[in-house]
């Protein structure tokens, strides 16, 4: 496997040093006054870009290919499960590893590595589904490979972002790859219907290992300059340490990581269960498809609206704007008609995009280049943990107390929960990143 080695819990080897030559875009944008340069300016934004459009493309397809695939070789709905967990599960579990190697060695390099990781499973996947061998037990522990690989990768992904741009365009570049992304995903996951009744799920989770493997030599065309690496003496465990102390002492942080992992519980976990249940006995299935694009519309939206959203206290206003979140479970227990739920749906999109770039946007401006990459791990752990958690507790919550008395309590959560967060002195003070510090694409500490 090309990267670091992990020996165990012990000492890590030297951490890899940059040997090749920064890209020359980034050296001139640290001598070159000109505001008008674009993110795209920047070749190594642009396969970074390019690299996480491809790969979540691809991911956009395979959860439906693998429900497909698992159904199509005799699986249960219990087997379907299994694999589907198996995937997240690994996925949470190495999110934490990823964040230490991506704050310790190249994090370009992680990524080459995960990526190849990742597109070898998917493609033994596919060719198991393809020449009929494929089983459930083997489909769990290649989902497993996956995960694991998606968790190494998802910490150095995000952290990498500031190496690509300077500072002044930083706002810019996160606002293009959040739109990047949920615009892959809803890209993927249309053509995943279309293909697997086309030509069926072995070819759809092919499609997907080759988005790995051309995202690959993009990520290892990424030239940067060089930054400060880690502790070369402490081990994994000391490295956590060292990661949540920098988390937890931020009161911003943790704040606002609480307040989400309320909101994705609520939203994420509860409504999209109860959603298709309420769904399929009203107003029918082809309509909640139409309400759930509506949403990604708005987040592609609101991504692109946070171009020129610049307050200067943005975090605290993205905040309080997630209070709209509230609006899709409330009007979902209401049963109200499909234009006011896509409306609903598209405005909580929105609030996402703008949210999402801030917070990005902060963290990257905020946190020590050499801790960036741990604090992103610890913020995905607590969404991803969240998500299940509220699906898990969706179903027995309805049997118990009543479907719309469920959505109620988790439109009045997101309320509660935001409004908590906004009353945390630190999250009303902070000023925009790049009116505060002197961020550079070295990867030079900032306050």
């Amino acid at each position: 496997m090309h990267g670091p080695t992990i020996p165990g819990m012990g000492v890590f080897e030297t951490p890899f040093r940059y040997n090749v030559p920064p890209d020359p875009d980034a050296i001139e944008s640290m001598t070159t006054p000109d505001k008008n340069v674009r993110a795209f300016h920047f070749s190594a934004f642009r396969y970074l870009f390019a690299a996480r459009f491809l790969t979540v493309l691809g991911n956009g397809i395979a959860p439906i290919a693998l429900a497909f695939a698992v159904l199509d070789i005799g699986g249960s709905v219990s087997d379907l499960g299994i694999v589907v967990a198996s995937r997240s599960i690994f996925n949470v579990l190495f999110l934490l590893l990823g964040g230490v190697l991506a704050d310790r060695y190249s994090r370009s390099r992680v990524l080459v590595s995960s990526s190849l990781v990742a597109a070898i499973s998917q493609a033994v996947v596919a060719w198991s589904v393809l020449d009929g061998s494929a089983t459930a037990i083997g489909l769990a522990l290649l989902g497993a490979l996956n995960g694991a690989a998606a968790g190494i990768a998802l910490p150095a992904s995000s952290a990498l972002i500031p190496q690509t741009v300077p500072a002044r365009n930083l706002r810019e570049a996160n606002a293009f790859l959040q739109a990047g992304i949920y615009g892959g995903t809803v890209i993927g996951a249309s053509l995943g219907g279309i293909l697997i009744s086309a030509v069926g799920p072995g070819w759809g989770l092919a499609i997907d290992a080759l988005g790995f493997a051309a995202a690959a030599p993009l990520y290892y065309l990424i030239r940067v300059s060089p930054r400060e690496a880690g502790s070369t003496q402490s081990n994994i465990l000391q490295d956590l340490k060292e990661g949540w102390k920098e988390f937890a002492s931020r009161a911003w942080v943790w704040a606002i990581v609480v307040q989400f992992t309320i909101i994705n519980a609520a939203f994420s976990g509860v409504m999209m269960v109860l959603g298709p249940v309420i769904a399929d006995a009203s107003f029918g299935r082809a309509h909640w498809g139409m309400i759930i694009a509506a949403q990604s519309v708005g987040l592609i939206v609101g991504s692109s609206l946070a171009l020129r959203w610049r307050p200067r206290r943005d975090l605290f206003i993205g905040v309080l704007l997630v209070s709209f979140c509230a609006l899709p479970p409330f009007m979902l227990s209401q049963l109200a008609a499909t234009p006011w739920l896509m409306a609903a749906f598209f405005i909580a999109g929105v609030t996402f995009g703008l949210f999402g770039v801030a917070w990005a946007q902060s963290l990257q401006t905020h946190i020590p280049q050499d801790k960036l990459a741990r604090v992103y791990a610890y913020d995905a752990v607590g969404s991803f943990v969240a998500i299940p958690f509220g699906e898990l507790i969706a179903v027995p919550l309805a049997i118990e107390y009543g479907t719309s008395n469920v959505l109620l309590v988790s439109a009045v959560a997101v309320v509660i929960a935001t409004a908590g967060a906004s009353m945390v002195p630190a999250i009303r003070r902070l000023e925009s990143g790049s009116e505060m510090t002197s961020h550079t694409m070295s990867g030079e500490r900032s306050s």
